[in-house]
C-alpha cells in the first residue's frame, strides 16, 4: 500500500512537472512573439524622435497621443536598450499585459506609476517595465549591475522628455532587493523626501558621489530572478 502511494505521489509531482515545463514553453513562446510585435511598434515610432547632435531630444507627442492618448514623455536610458515611449494608465495592472496600442500583450509596455503626474515635476517618478527573455522592455537594465558599465560618465545620464522639455537625471543608486513599496514612493510630506533619497542611495551596490539635496529624482523598477527580486535604478535630476 505504502509503496502504491509512493508511485503515485511520485507519477503526480512527474505530471505537474510536465504541466509546468509544457506553459513555460508556451509562455517563452507567447512572449517571443509579443516581443517582435513590440519591436515594430518601437521602430514605427522612433519616426515621431528627433535627436539633435547635442544630444536633445525632440518628440511629436500630438502624433504619439493621436494613437495612445496615455503617452506622457519618453525615456533613454544609456548602455541599454530602453529608448521607448512611456504611457501612463489608471493602475499600475492594464500595461504589464497590453502595449503602446493598447493590444493584449504579454510584455506589456514602459509605464509611469499611475500615481505620478509623469510631466517632470514629481519628487520620485516611478516608470516600470517587464525584465524579458530578449532584452526589450527593461530587459537590458541589469547591465547598470556591472561595475564597468557604471563607472563610465555617459552611461550614468538617463534622458526624460515630456511635453514641458527634456530632463537629464545623473544615476546614483542600483541594487536589488525583494518586492517592496518603499522604493516606489512617490509622494512625500516634509523632510520625508530627503531621509528617502538617503536610505535608497545607502543600498546602493556601488557608492556614487552626487549630490541629491532639493532635487527631484526617476526610478526605474523591474523583475529580477523571475520576480524573486526587482532591480532598482534612481537617479537625480540634474
Amino acid at each position: 500500500m505504502v509503496i502504491f502511494l509512493r508511485k503515485k505521489v511520485t507519477i503526480t509531482l512527474m505530471f505537474i512537472c510536465f504541466i509546468g515545463i509544457i506553459t513555460t514553453l508556451y509562455l517563452m513562446k507567447d512572449s517571443k512573439g509579443d516581443a517582435k510585435t513590440n519591436l515594430l511598434i518601437e521602430k514605427e515610432l522612433e519616426k515621431n524622435v528627433y535627436i539633435n547632435d547635442e544630444d536633445n531630444i525632440d518628440i511629436d507627442f500630438s502624433k504619439l497621443k493621436k494613437t495612445n492618448n496615455d503617452t506622457v514623455g519618453y525615456l533613454e536610458v544609456p548602455i541599454t536598450n530602453t529608448k521607448y515611449v512611456v504611457v501612463k494608465g489608471k493602475d499600475n495592472e492594464y500595461y504589464l499585459k497590453h502595449n503602446f496600442k493598447k493590444k493584449y500583450n504579454i510584455a506589456g509596455w514602459i509605464f509611469a506609476d499611475y500615481k505620478n503626474k509623469a510631466d517632470g515635476s514629481d519628487q520620485n517618478l516611478v516608470i516600470y517595465g517587464h525584465d524579458t527573455y530578449d532584452g526589450t522592455m527593461f530587459g537590458s537594465l541589469a547591465k547598470l549591475l556591472k561595475e564597468d558599465n557604471i563607472k563610465d560618465k555617459d552611461n550614468m545620464i538617463i534622458n526624460y522628455v515630456t511635453d514641458m522639455g527634456q530632463k537629464k537625471y545623473k544615476i546614483f543608486s542600483v541594487y536589488t532587493i525583494k518586492p517592496e513599496d518603499y522604493y516606489i514612493t512617490t509622494n512625500f510630506k516634509e523632510k520625508e523626501f530627503e531621509n528617502f533619497k538617503k536610505k535608497i542611495k545607502e543600498r546602493s551596490i556601488y557608492k556614487i558621489d552626487v549630490n541629491l539635496e532639493n532635487k527631484n529624482i526617476i526610478t526605474l523598477s523591474t523583475c529580477q530572478n523571475h520576480g524573486v527580486k526587482r532591480l532598482a535604478v534612481h537617479a537625480v535630476e540634474i
